[in-house]
C-alpha cells in the first residue's frame, strides 16, 4: 500500500517555481534550466506517487532543485520528508550548509521556518550509559594503556571521556581529530546491545534518542544510505514516519544496502562472544563455543582465499560446531529481561546476546546458502578474505542481489527519487532500474542535463596506440604518456589508476622524471592531500579509488585527469564474479550486466573529475586502448560527457600546452 497524501490545496502554498527562484535570488545565483526541470519532476513525482530517477551533471545545482519540493511538501502534508546520501561530506554540506541557507531564505514564503536534522546510526553517538556503568573491556584482548606510558589508543581514550564532559550532541564526526574503532567502541553500543529506554538509567539524556527525537520534529533529515536500509529492513523504525525519500548520490545505493546486509565470521567475532559470555555462564558451555572458535581459527587460516562454490565437509562441520555451541551459550543464558533491575548487569548480558546472535545468525546463513541445486536459483554467495597483520582471515557472506530487498522495503510504501550525477549507464537507466529493483513502468527517468559546455571545454582522449594493460604492472610506454602528457600541461593532473600499487609505482617511476611536485595518496591524509593539490597549481596527484568519486578541484589547478586503465571489477573479486556467473546462469550476459555496469559507472565519475566550474576546460587522457578498440566501448562512451573525442596524441599535448600558456 502506497501512503496517502494528506494534503492541503495547492493555493495556500507559493508553487515550486517560485520558491526556487526566491530561494536562487536570496543565494546570490541564477536559475538554471536544468535545475528548474529538476524542480519541477521532484514536484510531479511527489504529487502522482511517482518513482522518479534524475541524472543531473555537476553544476546543475540538484540540492536546492530537490530539497525546495521536498521542503514544500513537508510543509504541505505535516511530515517529514528523508534525505539520503552515501558520503558524510555531502550529509555535512547538507546540513552546515545547504539547508540552512534554504531556510534562512525561504523562510517568508512558507507557514513557519523549515526545520531539519541529522540522523546516523547508534554506533556513531556516545552512550551515556556505557561511559559511566563498570563495563569490562570486554572488545580487545590488548591493554588500552601500556604500562609504562599511555598506548595511542589510550590517549584516544583520554580524549574522548573529556569531550563527552563538554558535547551537546554526542555525535562522532564532532571529535576532531577522530578516533580509531577500537578507542569509540568503549564508549558505543549497537541497536542491539542497547538497553532501551525502559532500563537504561541514562534514557532520558540518551544522544542517539535524542537525536531521534529531534529527526521526528523537523521537516526535512538528513541520514546515510546504510541507516535507510536498517531502517526500511529492520521491524523498529528508526526513522520518523515519511511518504518520500530523496536518495542523492544514487549511484552507490546498491553497494551500500550490500555492505549492509552481508555479515562475517572470523575467530575474533567467536573469542569476542566468549568473553561476554564467560562470566555469565557456566564455564564448560563457554569452552565450547572457545573450542568452536579455535577450530574455525584453524581451519580459516589454512584454507585458500576466494568464494566458496561449493560447501567443503570440513567447513560445513565447523560452522555447525560454532552455531551449535552459540546456541548452548544463548540457552545457558536464560531469559533476556534478566537482571532488568540492574542497569550495569543488564548491560553485560544485552551485550553478550548481541555478540552470540550474530556469530549464530550468520552461522546459519552461511550454511543455507549452499541449499540449492542450481547456480540460478542460488541467492547468496560466501567467501574467504585473507588475513592482513591486524585482522585475521574472515568468512563473508552477502546476497547476489539486494533489487528484491529494495522493491519490497524501500520502494514499496513510499515515492522515491533517486539523484546523481552519473545514472545513465550505456545510455539509459535500465540498468541501475533492475538492480534497485524497479520493473518497468514503475518510474520515470529524466536526465535534465548539465550547464558545461563539454564540446567545447574538454577533449576525451584515448590513447589507441598504447598496448593493452596487463597484470605485470605499468608498461613504460604507459608511464612514457604519461610523463608527456604531465609535461604539457605543466603539471595540474589528477591521475585515478585502477589500483594503490599501480598509483605508487607511478609516482615512484616518475617524481625523478618530473619537475613538478607528485603526490600520492597515502603520503598523508587524503583530505590534506587535496587541499595541497588544489592550492599549488603546478602539483600533480595520484591515487585510486576514492579520487575517483571524491575529488572536487574547479579552477587551473586541475586541467588534466589521467585513468590508467577501463575500472573493471577484479576477475577474482568474489562478489562480482556470483553475480555474473549467477546472470548468465539465467540466461543473461554477467559481463556486461555485471563488470561493464561496474566500470562504466566508476568510469564516469572519474571523467567527472575534469569539469567542475563553468570556466573549467582541459583534457580526460584513458590510457586503456580498449575503450576505442573493444566490442563493449560503445556502451561505455555512451555513459560518458559528450567531450569532443580524439586518438591522436598530438591532439590533447597541443591543447594542454595551450591551457598551461595561458
Amino acid at each position: 500500500m502506497r501512503v496517502a497524501f494528506a494534503s492541503v490545496p495547492d493555493s495556500l502554498l507559493p508553487p515550486v517555481e517560485s520558491l526556487l527562484k526566491t530561494a536562487v535570488s536570496a543565494l546570490g545565483g541564477t536559475e538554471r534550466p536544468g535545475q528548474v526541470t529538476m524542480a519541477r519532476a521532484v514536484q510531479h513525482a511527489i504529487e502522482a506517487e511517482e518513482h522518479l530517477a534524475v541524472q543531473a551533471g555537476t553544476g546543475t545545482g540538484k540540492s536546492l532543485a530537490y530539497l525546495v519540493p521536498a521542503l514544500r511538501h513537508a510543509m504541505e502534508s505535516d511530515t517529514t520528508v528523508v534525505v539520503s546520501t552515501a558520503t558524510i561530506a555531502l550529509q555535512r554540506q547538507l546540513v552546515d550548509r545547504d539547508l540552512p541557507r534554504l531556510a534562512e531564505s525561504l523562510a517568508d514564503e512558507l507557514p513557519h521556518e523549515p526545520t531539519f536534522a541529522i540522523l546516523k546510526g547508534r554506533r556513531n553517538y556516545l552512550c551515556r550509559h556505557k561511559l559511566t556503568a563498570a563495563w569490562p573491556e570486554e572488545d580487545e584482548p590488548e591493554q588500552l594503556f601500556d604500562p609504562r606510558e599511555v598506548s595511542a589508543t589510550g590517549r584516544m581514550v583520554q580524549r574522548i571521556q573529556e569531550w563527552a564532559e563538554q558535547t551537546e550532541t554526542g555525535d562522532r564526526d564532532e571529535l576532531v581529530p577522530g578516533v580509531n574503532e577500537q578507542a569509540w567502541r568503549q564508549f558505543s553500543v549497537s541497536a542491539r546491545e542497547c538497553l532501551g529506554a525502559a532500563r537504561c538509567p541514562s534514557a532520558g539524556e540518551c544522544f542517539a534518542e535524542l537525536a531521534k527525537a529531534r529527526a521526528g520534529e523537523v521537516d526535512i533529515v538528513v541520514t546515510n544510505h546504510a541507516l535507510l536500509a536498517i531502517d526500511a529492513m529492520e521491524e523498529m523504525s528508526i526513522l520518523p514516519e515519511h511518504d518520500v525519500v530523496v536518495v542523492d548520490e544514487a549511484h552507490e545505493l546498491v553497494d551500500r544496502v550490500t555492505s549492509v546486509v552481508t555479515d562475517e565470521l572470523s575467530e575474533t567475532s567467536v573469542f569476542l562472544a566468549v568473553r561476554r559470555v564467560a562470566r555469565l555462564i557456566e564455564q564448560p558451555v563457554a569452552d565450547r563455543l572457545q573450542e568452536a572458535g579455535e577450530d574455525l581459527k584453524a581451519l580459516l587460516a589454512a584454507a585458500p582465499p576466494g568464494r566458496v562454490d561449493d560447501l567443503p565437509p570440513v567447513l560445513a562441520q565447523t560452522l555447525a560446531l560454532v552455531r551449535d555451541a552459540a546456541h548452548a551459550c544463548i540457552t545457558a543464558m536464560g531469559s533476556r529481561n534478566a537482571d532488568k533491575d540492574d542497569p550495569d548487569k543488564s548491560g553485560q548480558r544485552k551485550m553478550a546476546f548481541a555478540a552470540l546472535d550474530e556469530v549464530h545468525d550468520t552461522a546459519v546463513r552461511m550454511l543455507e546458502a549452499f541449499g540449492h541445486d542450481s547456480e540460478a536459483d542460488r541467492a547468496e554467495v560466501v567467501w574467504l578474505e585473507a588475513g592482513t597483520d591486524r585482522r585475521p582471515p574472515t568468512l563473508r557472506v552477502a546476497p547476489l542481489t539486494v533489487g528484491g530487498m529494495l522493491r519490497d522495503k524501500l520502494f514499496g510504501d513510499r515515492t522515491v527519487v533517486l539523484t546523481s550525477a552519473t545514472l545513465a549507464l550505456g545510455g539509459t537507466f535500465d540498468a541501475l532500474a533492475r538492480q534497485w529493483g524497479l520493473a518497468d513502468g514503475e518510474w520515470q527517468g529524466i536526465d535534465v542535463g548539465s550547464p558545461f559546455d563539454h564540446q567545447r571545454s574538454g577533449i576525451l582522449y584515448v590513447a589507441k596506440h598504447l598496448p593493452q594493460p596487463g597484470r605485470d604492472g605499468l608498461p613504460q610506454a604507459y608511464l612514457d604518456e604519461i610523463a608527456e602528457l604531465i609535461e604539457a600541461a605543466g603539471g595540474r593532473t589528477l591521475g585515478l589508476f585502477s589500483s594503490m600499487r599501480a598509483a605508487k609505482a607511478a609516482a615512484e617511476a616518475l617524481r625523478d622524471r618530473l619537475e613538478v611536485p607528485l603526490l600520492c595518496q597515502g603520503d598523508d591524509s587524503t583530505m590534506l592531500l587535496v587541499k595541497q593539490f588544489a592550492e599549488d597549481e603546478a602539483t600533480c596527484l595520484f591515487g585510486t579509488l576514492s579520487l575517483w568519486q571524491g575529488v572536487d578541484v574547479p579552477g587551473p589547478s586541475l586541467r588534466l585527469v589521467i585513468i590508467d586503465r577501463v575500472p573493471f571489477p577484479r576477475p577474482d573479486d568474489p562478489l562480482t564474479s556470483a553475480r555474473q556467473r549467477h546472470v548468465a546462469a539465467k540466461g543473461g550476459n554477467g559481463f556486461m550486466a555485471v563488470a561493464a555496469n561496474h566500470a562504466a559507472l566508476l568510469l564516469a565519475q572519474g571523467v567527472g573529475r575534469l569539469l567542475r566550474s563553468q570556466d573549467d576546460k582541459g583534457v580526460v587522457a584513458v590510457l586503456d586502448p580498449r575503450l576505442a578498440t573493444a566490442r563493449y566501448s560503445g556502451f561505455l562512451l555512451s555513459s560518458l560527457p559528450p567531450f569532443w573525442r580524439t586518438t591522436d596524441p598530438a591532439v590533447p599535448r597541443a591543447a594542454l600546452r595551450r591551457l598551461a600558456s595561458q
